[in-house]
């Protein structure tokens, strides 16, 4: 009724129509207006800060520095509970540790006063030596937290004396031993760069007091229970006092995994009684939330001459920032991630120091961590199969994860069930190759081909896999509601960022309760209103989220047959597509219900279902890219990129179709457009989309996205995840067909004209 249907957004005519639905929409309209005074240094200690002249000016309802807020440590991911981040955060700081910090809280009647009082305040700074550099942060004599209570909740590497955040290490087998002993050893090292997120909708938060004085909070965030939890807690309120709401929300992709404007508001209605409501300006969105973790990558891949891997060794040096959100976490996904997708080894080794720097902190991203460490990987195969003159399409077919198939990495890096590997259930690599290769029309333009004097056509690709929540971690709930006339409410926890998640919950509901998905209403995100739910990250909603509806579904249907049967008086009874049957007696689900409310049992029948994944099945992808190369500039030309995706049953398919599109074209943008410069004092030039570049249609001329037909037993009728898998390729992908065209590979992104004018030139 529902699963493996083209249905289009529940929200979807409403928001296009421009109905109020945003956090800003939903403001009160007397909410006073707050800012934020950032910090011009990019490590600094604050001596003095006089707001004097800006508390008395006209409109100023209150102002907060350091010496007025709390003063607790904590992690602004919103993650499980304990985070697996360092401890290494306070609302306002006494020291600023990278330019944009907060360094006071303005709210006023109207802006032009709050901008007013802004100009106002004095800070006096002593500044403070800084590290912009990451590859020389590790023991350096600048210590960027130091005496400042920073503390992990539990071992995660974490050396603040060292301006280490979190450390990891792993091996199977022997990677030195095995090294030594292949005909052939390929060594790289490739960057990748910090990355901002570019939601259209910027962080926004709303607060007021409810008429039994308790805090609401209106807010464009991925996690709303995380977010009730992590306020709660650092501003000393019972969350029994904190609701938190979550409205449509204009982009996420990892970036609204995190407390962002909500302390800021939570702390001036606290203060003042009245609404409030903070909005990011563009600026403030580049400089002052957070980016992707920049990387540098180190990989080794030994084989025989007969193509057979038997060693991957991959060592990262990651960038947090000025403080460790998501550092361990997407350090270990840079792994995870990718090293499974070539199970036939014998040694396996990872390791990596994630360290703090004076720059705009690093946190979650849509690919977290799977996508630098995916384009080290799939650049080193390519190179790897040159070194051996092997088909690069050849070694990765004997060397690569198949069906039934499993690899020691699950267990050890918690992608499996515990004390053991993950058996892969599902995996249609093969077939997403074959495909992929075909559309591309990879052997007519493998390696390159010349098509005008100064233009060179040339192709490339490369494999990827992700996953689907995090095992014993990631929990999602939902209650399912019957009312009179036959349709039902469906609570969730999980929170829609613009992917369709409402949605796919309505479909997975219709299906199980076999009606239409019209008679699913989807009310998510209200942590007064719906059930707990880790929020929306780690590709988890589909399969933990849908998990949960689909049990709390069945569990309706058992309700409505249990109704049923005293309402024929006798235990067999039958129910198909709304229909209750009892020998030659039958009832419509839209008449008994209302009978049953009104006039038989009258009893409201509601369902609960919770689910918590014991493994993780990873999607998989082969994405390709044709493009051209002007030999004279070094522009590169995007013609065409083919995806071909194993997702599992696709419950929506134009709305999987639609995200890996989305995810792709971040992948391009990443790789060959948006660049990050940081100037000698730790300020960012491309903080506005004037001069931070995205991909547009322009630059991207046709996305091919396709399906191959898949099935997960262990998923929501057969469902994986497709939120983050269309990101990883890209970079590889297009790293190896310029690779191809112009026989030198490029390991740095963004990947410029200039560079690629440069390596033909040299």
């Amino acid at each position: 009724m529902g699963v493996n249907e083209k249905i289009r957004k529940v929200d979807g005519i409403g928001l296009v129509m421009g109905k109020p639905a945003y956090s800003d929409d939903l403001a009160p309209r007397d909410a006073l207006i707050v800012k934020v005074l950032r910090s011009p240094h990019a490590h600094a200690e604050i001596l003095s800060i006089d707001t004097s002249k800006a508390e008395a000016s006209e409109g100023i309802a209150c102002v907060f520095t350091y010496a007025n807020v709390s003063d607790v440590n904590f992690s602004r991911a919103g993650q499980g509970f304990p985070e697996p981040s360092p401890y290494d955060h306070r609302i306002l700081n006494k020291i600023c540790r990278y330019i944009g910090e907060p360094v006071a809280v303005v709210a006023g009647v109207f802006e032009h006063q709050v901008d007013e009082a802004i100009n106002k305040i004095k800070v006096e700074y002593k500044v403070l030596d800084a590290i912009l550099d990451f590859e020389i942060a590790k023991d350096h004599d600048i210590k960027i937290h130091s005496g400042d209570g920073t503390k992990s909740m539990f071992e995660i590497g974490h050396y603040p004396e060292k301006n280490i955040a979190a450390s990891y290490e792993m091996e199977i087998g022997s990677v030195k031993e095995t090294l030594k002993q292949c005909d052939v050893v390929y060594e790289g090292r490739y960057y990748t760069q910090a990355q901002a997120h570019a939601m259209t909708e910027p962080h926004t938060s709303v607060s007021y007091y409810d008429q039994q004085d308790r805090l609401n909070i209106i807010t464009s965030t991925q996690t709303p229970f995380h977010v009730r939890r992590i306020v709660g807690k650092t501003l000393n309120l019972p969350l029994s006092k904190v609701r938190v709401i979550k409205p449509r929300i204009g982009g996420g992709y990892g970036g609204k995994q995190a407390i962002h404007g909500e302390f800021f508001v939570a702390m001036v209605t606290m203060k003042t009684g009245k609404a409030a409501k903070c909005i990011f300006s563009r600026k403030e969105v580049f400089e002052g939330s957070y980016t992707r973790h920049q990387m540098r990558l180190d990989i080794k891949v030994g084989a025989m001459k007969d193509g057979t891997i038997q060693v991957i060794d991959m060592d990262i040096l990651s960038n947090t920032g000025a403080y460790g959100e998501h550092a361990l976490t997407v350090l270990m996904v840079a792994g995870s991630k990718t090293l499974p997708l070539y199970n036939k080894v014998k040694a396996v080794g990872f390791r990596g120091d994630v360290v703090y720097t004076n720059l705009t902190p690093a946190g979650a991203y849509r690919g977290y961590g799977a996508i630098q460490g995916n384009f080290a990987l799939e650049s080193a195969i390519d190179e790897l199969a040159d070194l051996l003159e092997i088909d690069s399409v050849k070694l990765r077919e004997m060397n690569m994860m198949k069906e039934g198939e499993t690899s020691e990495i699950f267990e050890i890096m918690g992608e499996g069930q515990e004390g053991t590997a993950m058996t892969i259930e599902s995996c249609k690599l093969q077939e997403c190759l074959d495909l992929c290769l075909e559309k591309l029309n990879y052997y007519d333009i493998y390696p390159r081909k010349q098509v005008a004097p100064n233009k060179i056509r040339s192709v490339g690709y490369a494999l990827a896999m992700q996953g689907s929540g995090i095992p014993y971690i990631d929990m999602g709930s939902a209650i399912i509601k019957l009312n009179d006339d036959g349709f039902f409410n469906l609570m969730v926890g999980a929170t829609d960022i613009g992917t369709g998640s409402d949605t796919i919950l309505a479909q997975i509901a219709a299906e199980a309760l076999e009606v239409p998905v019209e008679k699913i209403i989807v009310y998510s995100s209200d942590t007064d209103l719906t059930p707990f739910d880790t929020g929306a990250y780690a590709s988890s909603t589909t399969y933990v989220s849908g998990h949960s509806v689909r049990i709390a579904a069945e569990k309706m249907k058992e309700n409505i047959i249990e109704a049923g049967r005293k309402h024929f008086n006798s235990h067999h009874v039958n129910y198909v597509e709304g229909v209750l049957t009892c020998e030659d007696q039958s009832i419509t689900l839209k008449d008994f219900s209302t009978k049953l409310f009104y006039s038989e049992n009258q009893e409201q029948l509601v369902a609960s279902g919770s689910y918590v994944g014991t493994k993780s099945p990873p999607p998989y992808m082969v994405g390709g890219v044709e493009i051209e190369v002007d030999t004279r500039t070094g522009e590169v030309d995007i013609l065409n990129y083919v995806a071909v995706v194993d997702c599992g049953t696709t419950i929506n398919p134009n709305l999987a179709k639609i995200q890996v599109e989305g995810a792709i074209v971040q992948g391009i943008g990443m790789t060959m457009y948006e660049e990050v410069n940081i100037s000698e004092q730790g300020h960012n030039f491309n903080n506005s989309f004037m001069r931070y570049k995205v991909p547009t249609r322009m630059e991207i001329k046709h996305l091919d996205v396709s399906f191959v037909e898949s099935y997960e037993p262990s998923g929501p009728f057969g469902a994986k995840s497709v939120g983050e898998i269309g990101i990883d390729t890209p970079p590889a992908a297009l790293s190896n067909a310029l690779k191809n065209a112009i026989g030198k590979r490029i390991n740095v992104l963004p990947i410029r004209a200039e560079d690629v004018w440069k390596s033909i030139k040299a």
